[in-house]
């Protein structure tokens, strides 16, 4: 439908469908059809990206998810003409993945409001989403105040470090030492289901980390990583794939076939 246009005819005419072509002018030959018109394109997935991470820095993370989301959902639907542009729709796909992980893990620990220890684990698995800096360290001192707070120390001191390792503010560094300083050699109070020191990456459906050496399932779309378990189920990232299923991946180019 979005590459056809439609005119009125005669009162007892049917309406005449006419196909909209991708990059059509007045000197193309009649003879030789163009390929159809797309609807979307990829400058608008920048400027749909430019739009969510307003919203996250803002901290409408509501409204920042559905833009990361719409984002996922149209790129199916577009097309590219280089291989340059396929790798960067494919790097597109990454960054907003990670978002909207991180988004929905944020979304979820603030529904829970009396587990305070998953509260914990939630916002520190976030830290572990690749971000853009500024968002970085707003989500790291968000980590480090909640972790502090329930007595975390040496996890908190974790994330002040790792705050002031991300060019903070005044305010930000400022608050960072002052955590360091206050936690000085001390342990944590109860033990997390987080090892900093043990890279890993977030399941996009239980929300656990699944640990270096660790089996996991992936989606074929989004690539988002699961637990075993989660393998045949809808990818709760993308919404669109399933995981674990043997596809191909997205095409969206010609040059992806030759």
């Amino acid at each position: 439908m979005g590459s056809h246009t439609y005119l009125r005819a005669h009162a007892a005419a049917p309406v005449i469908s006419i196909a909209v072509e991708k990059g059509w002018s007045e000197s193309a030959s009649p003879n030789v059809r163009g390929p159809p018109a797309l609807v979307f394109s990829f400058s608008q997935m920048e400027d749909r990206l430019k739009a969510a991470y307003k919203a996250t820095t803002e901290g409408r993370f509501p409204e920042a998810l559905r833009q990361f989301l719409s984002i996922l959902h149209t790129i199916p639907v577009i097309v590219v003409d280089s291989r340059r542009e396929v790798d960067e729709v494919k790097e597109l796909i990454e960054i907003v993945r990670e978002y909207v992980l991180g988004l929905k893990m944020e979304l979820k620990r603030k529904e829970l409001r009396d587990d305070v220890t998953r509260q914990q684990e939630l916002a520190a698995y976030f830290t572990n989403c690749k971000l853009q800096r500024i968002h970085m360290r707003l989500v790291l001192a968000s980590a480090m105040a909640l972790c502090f707070k329930q007595k975390n120390y040496a996890t908190a001191a974790h994330f002040a470090r790792m705050l002031l390792e991300n060019s903070p503010n005044e305010a930000q560094a400022k608050k960072a030492r002052q955590v360091l300083q206050a936690c000085g050699d001390k342990d944590d109070s109860h033990q997390l289901n987080y090892d900093f020191r043990n890279p890993f990456v977030v399941c996009g459906s239980t929300y656990v980390p699944i640990y270096r050496g660790q089996k996991d399932v992936s989606c074929p779309y989004c690539g988002s990583r699961f637990v075993p378990s989660i393998e045949g189920q809808l990818c709760t990232i993308c919404e669109l794939a399933t995981v674990g299923a043997d596809a191909s991946g997205l095409l969206c180019s010609p040059t992806q076939l030759r």
